[in-house]
């Protein structure tokens, strides 16, 4: 049985902050990936906490990776909007990115899946933070993220939908009350598992 190879990129969404490596989306998938009868090794992550796409690139540069891998997914932005640089900036290095996932990925557009940003303006860290700013400017990313995927004819993933449902329930929160719980990138998780399955 051929075994996957699966690359996660990102930042503290893909790493999972504060809550453990096997609750983090991209082992949450595999795991899934698993029970449906595939045959996953466990995933390598290139993602910290704090990164922008820019710093994402330069990571990617200085590691030491495989020539290619059968997935690769992608959800950065989230620290571009919180620092509150450029959009034009966020095309311009995510196109980068994007591009190199591909040719990673054999060349194969289709196994490369971009996850939309998660709207952190619905969670309680956004207390005392104008949330309808936030909101919009999250929007924006999140159309920039769908438009180069379409472009580029990679998968897309929208988590932000039940994100935002959640964000706003202990449950589905770490105790920095800004993170997501393991529950909530169980719900990623099952809805990247779908999407790569349906890419084999």
């Amino acid at each position: 049985m051929k075994a996957y190879s699966y690359l996660a990129l990102g930042d503290s969404y893909t790493i999972g902050e504060q809550v453990s490596l096997a609750k983090s989306f991209p082992y949450q998938t595999v795991q899934w990936l698993r029970k449906a009868g595939y045959n996953f090794h466990a995933p390598e992550i290139i993602a910290t906490t704090g990164w922008i796409t820019d710093e994402l690139k330069h990571a990617i540069d200085e590691t030491f990776l495989l020539n290619s891998y059968d997935f690769v997914s992608l959800l950065v932005g989230v620290n571009n909007q919180f620092r509150s640089r450029s959009v034009d900036e966020f095309r311009t290095h995510f196109r980068l990115l994007l591009e190199w996932a591909i040719q990673r990925a054999n060349e194969i557009a289709g196994r490369v899946i971009v996850l939309s940003i998660p709207d952190w303006s619905v969670t309680p860290f956004a207390a005392d933070r104008d949330r309808k700013i936030i909101s919009k400017e999250i929007s924006t990313y999140n159309f920039i993220c769908q438009a180069e995927a379409e472009y580029f004819h990679t998968g897309f993933v929208d988590i932000t939908t039940v994100q935002s449902m959640d964000g706003s329930k202990d449950e589905f929160l770490a105790p920095d009350k800004l993170h997501p719980s393991g529950e909530e990138y169980a719900k990623w998780a099952e809805l990247l598992c779908q999407k790569m399955i349906a890419a084999i």
